[in-house]
């Protein structure tokens, strides 16, 4: 994989698996912009990381859930580095709540920041790589759970299974642009999302044995599935989801 001379959009950019992501862009030469809503010195921590593997990052405040923030993303990778070739869906948030006691208010955030960021962020991002005239990759970060249950968290699934059509959709639409579209399907990640299970020894064990690989995946695994599809080995990949997930999603009892 060699990324040299790309630049990167990273939503939700400066913890997790977006932190993880935007190292390992950087580590195969891209430039990247950092989104984040928080914490801006895990932002000029990430910033020197990358400058000291050779590129160049800059962190930006943007709140995802609104047009005109990722309309600045774009911009700002733009006036910065000339152009635009990777952007990255994966700012995420969950409630862990069920169809019977989901808010308004938390149905809305959830799908606001999850879904409406990723169609929005595609849109934008595409129209700048349709404008360059030299394709570009979009990659959202699903989740097993754009296709697999996860009772007792209703309002994340709906958002992930409409990424996973987001994807699929977009992807045929834009692929006579040569802007490709692929979604990344994580299984249980160890990110601050999911403290509260990695801080539980029993959830944990019980976790660990529903995995066939016997763990939870870190950051970087997943980091690396995305530079793949940023690269070249990647150009023949769109409207689909690539699945890291340690085998969860066939688990069987073996009955």
């Amino acid at each position: 994989m060699n990324l040299k001379g790309k630049v990167a959009v990273v939503t939700g950019g400066n913890s997790g698996i977006g932190a993880a992501i935007v190292l390992e862009l950087a580590k195969q030469g891209a430039n990247i912009v950092i989104d984040y809503r928080s914490h801006p010195e895990a932002t000029s921590d990430l910033e020197k990381k990358v400058a000291a593997l050779g590129d160049q990052a800059i962190g930006i405040e943007a709140d995802v859930s609104k047009i005109a923030d990722l309309q600045m993303l774009v911009d700002a990778a733009v006036k910065q580095f000339g152009h635009l070739d990777i952007f990255v869906n994966n700012a995420g948030v969950e409630t862990r709540t069920t169809i019977l006691d989901t808010t308004e208010k938390q149905f809305d955030t959830v799908l606001e920041v999850n879904l409406k960021s990723a169609f929005f962020g595609t849109q934008i991002a595409a129209k700048q790589m349709i404008k360059q005239g030299k394709g570009g990759r979009i990659i959202n970060i699903t989740s097993v759970h754009e296709d697999w249950p996860m009772p007792g968290n209703i309002p994340y699934c709906l958002s992930k299974g409409g990424m996973r059509m987001l994807t699929r959709t977009a992807g045929i639409e834009l692929a006579e642009h040569n802007v490709l579209v692929v979604g990344v399907g994580p299984g249980a990640v160890a990110t601050p999302i999911n403290l509260s299970t990695m801080k539980n020894p029993a959830l944990m064990d019980k976790l660990d044995t529903a995995i066939p690989l016997g763990r939870m995946a870190k950051p970087e695994e997943i980091a690396s599935v995305v530079a793949f599809l940023a690269g070249d080995g990647a150009s023949y990949m769109t409207a689909t989801t690539v699945f890291a997930d340690g085998g969860i999603m066939h688990q069987s009892p073996g009955l």
